[in-house]
């Protein structure tokens, strides 16, 4: 538990400052903004933590760190939830593997979601594939915890606000105490 929980606290230490993707937050406050929304919510543990991670991929990725002048998807989702495995339980990692899917997902199935998306995420859309077809759509909805990775997607959206005051790293400890396998 240890190891996973200062391997997360020492990269929100070193790069949590960093621009968050073009976005008037930093990386830090849009994974402590998203877990704060689940949190208002009333979600469970686990899900809170997923909201807190799901980006963490962008630090982890093989294929380097995201840029808004990017030409080429970094599958942020899927190294995070790599790096994830085996020490959160599958809510968590699958929460965090699908939540680019499902801004896919609802893309192709909210006619105004798109338009509610901001410049930076409409942008990462079209690398990551854009909206889903209808053969995609069908198979997210059979996936186990899609419908939490649409949750996760919609604290992931309106964790961008600039400004707003936000917990810290220590506040979510606990949390992830509980949740860590």
């Amino acid at each position: 538990m240890s190891d996973i929980l200062a391997l997360i606290a020492d990269i929100l230490e070193r790069r949590g400052a960093e621009s968050y993707l073009g976005e008037e937050v930093t990386m830090a406050e849009h994974m402590f903004q998203t877990a704060a929304l689940a949190e208002a919510e009333g979600a469970e543990d686990a899900l809170v933590v997923a909201a807190l991670l799901h980006d963490i991929g962008h630090y982890t990725s093989e294929f380097g760190t995201y840029s808004p002048d990017d030409t080429v998807d970094r599958y942020h989702d899927a190294a995070g939830a790599k790096v994830l495995e085996g020490f959160f339980p599958p809510l968590v990692t699958e929460s965090v593997r699908l939540h680019v899917a499902a801004k896919r997902y609802l893309c192709a199935t909210d006619p105004g979601y798109y338009d509610r998306l901001s410049g930076p995420s409409q942008h990462s859309l079209a690398l990551q594939g854009g909206p889903m077809s209808a053969a995609e759509i069908e198979l997210f909805e059979s996936l186990d915890y899609h419908r939490e990775a649409v949750r996760v997607r919609l604290w992931d959206d309106g964790g961008k606000v600039a400004e707003a005051r936000t917990m810290t790293f220590e506040h979510f400890r606990p949390l992830l105490e509980r949740v860590v396998l």
